[in-house]
């Protein structure tokens, strides 16, 4: 009988298909919170298209302005966000997912527990 394929760096005591799963269900709602972000955006500017209002000299302009500006920053993180599970799940898939990315060496399970995407270990991350 063969060994399966090890996919999580040694001394990550989840097993793989936890990690897979857990991941899974982030990226499922990091795509969620990306598209719902993205509609909201949509509706700001819809609403706004049929007015003349500028910036500059309409009185609501500059909290129109702040919050398509909020907003815009809120879809950066989110896809941010989504981008980093997509990273841990190719390092999954490719046997590095808890290692640390600049010491090599495991990055702890709690760490992993509470950040699946980390990259790094609590001291390297700590540097």
């Amino acid at each position: 009988m063969t060994s399966p394929v090890r996919r999580v760096a040694r001394g990550v005591t989840s097993s793989t298909d936890a990690v897979i799963a857990g991941l899974h269900a982030q990226r499922e709602r990091r795509l969620a919170d990306v598209a719902a972000l993205q509609r909201a955006f949509a509706e700001m500017v819809a609403a706004s298209e049929g007015s003349n209002a500028d910036d500059e000299h309409d009185p609501e302009g500059a909290t129109i302005a702040f919050e398509r500006t909020q907003l815009s920053a809120q879809i950066a993180h989110a896809r941010a966000d989504l981008d980093a599970v997509d990273e841990a799940m190719a390092r999954v898939r490719t046997g590095h997912y808890g290692s640390c990315e600049s010491c090599g060496r495991p990055i702890a399970s709690a760490r992993l527990e509470a950040r699946p995407t980390a990259t790094t270990c609590i001291t390297c991350a700590s540097r």
